[in-house]
């Protein structure tokens, strides 16, 4: 039995050394300077990961967009590498339906989710694509980005945002998307429905009156299924012309965390919801 355990041990051994893979310590350096937050923001996997290719010379540190910019500059000053100039990133709701200027068609009374509404005949609103408003995107927020408001709309704090798409996952309306703040020209609806109907469910939806495609500059807007899209491939040509003359006010321009409408706009001052009458 002491030979056999002898001669396992010397295997063992033999083993450790043939199958031995170098890692880099500076992987390990780097994992401890990131925020340990596992967000996938960065488009890697986890911290692990993108402290394996930031050390491989494939992502830049400042991709990390949960650190702080002086923790990136020491990642990059550890790997002796370029910071990089990485363009900062914000989850945006396309969707200004409040429940002062959506309509509801029936009263939702059940978990207060989402998805519980989704699965519930839609949540009540009659407009079939828009915000629930009962805050499983601020419920998930690990960053404290997202906040309900008085409508029952979330509003994302962009200076908090780290762009790590939970909201997007958990939304059961696909409303949130991951944008670049450069892009300013945004269109706040996803109703699809005929014009008519779009405008009786909610006040500020897209009415497709293609206002904004002539007012654009070529291509950067077009109407596909009653709804106005912006071509972000054009991005550079987007200016709040776009915005002036529609009607309802939802195409807009971004600054920062204003939410600028064209003057052309209806003004909405109602602030109480709007009460739920049952469609026939």
């Amino acid at each position: 039995m002491a030979g056999l355990g002898a001669l396992l041990a010397l295997l063992l051994a033999i083993a450790s050394k043939r199958l031995y893979v170098f890692e880099d310590p500076r992987i390990d350096q780097v994992e401890e300077l990131l925020p340990h937050s596992n967000c996938g923001a960065c488009g890697t996997a986890g911290c692990r990961h993108f402290a394996e290719q930031a050390v491989a010379g494939t992502i830049k540190p400042a991709s990390c967009t949960v650190n702080t910019p002086d923790q990136n500059k020491t990642i990059a000053n550890l790997l002796g590498v370029a910071l990089g100039d990485v363009e900062k990133r914000v989850a945006r709701l396309a969707c200004a339906g409040g429940n002062h200027v959506a309509r509801m068609r029936a009263h939702y009374a059940g978990l207060s989710s989402c998805w519980a509404a989704a699965v519930a005949g839609g949540g009540g609103k009659s407009c079939a694509w828009g915000c629930l408003g009962l805050g499983d995107c601020a419920d998930v927020c690990e960053f404290d980005a997202i906040c309900m408001d008085s409508h029952g709309l979330p509003v994302v704090d962009a200076a908090k945002c780290t762009a790590c798409g939970d909201c997007v996952d958990i939304c059961p309306k696909n409303l949130f998307s991951i944008q670049g703040v450069s892009r300013k020209l945004w269109m706040a609806c996803r109703n699809e429905s005929d014009p008519d109907a779009a405008e009786a469910a909610c006040e500020v939806a897209c009415t497709a009156c293609g206002r904004c495609v002539v007012d654009a500059a070529p291509g950067v807007v077009q109407l596909e299924r009653n709804l106005a899209v912006i071509d972000y491939d054009k991005n550079d040509s987007a200016s709040r012309e776009a915005t002036e003359r529609c009607p309802t006010g939802a195409i807009v321009w971004l600054e920062g965390d204003r939410i600028i409408k064209g003057k052309s706009a209806k003004k909405i001052i109602r602030i109480e919801p709007l009460p739920a009458t049952a469609e026939a």
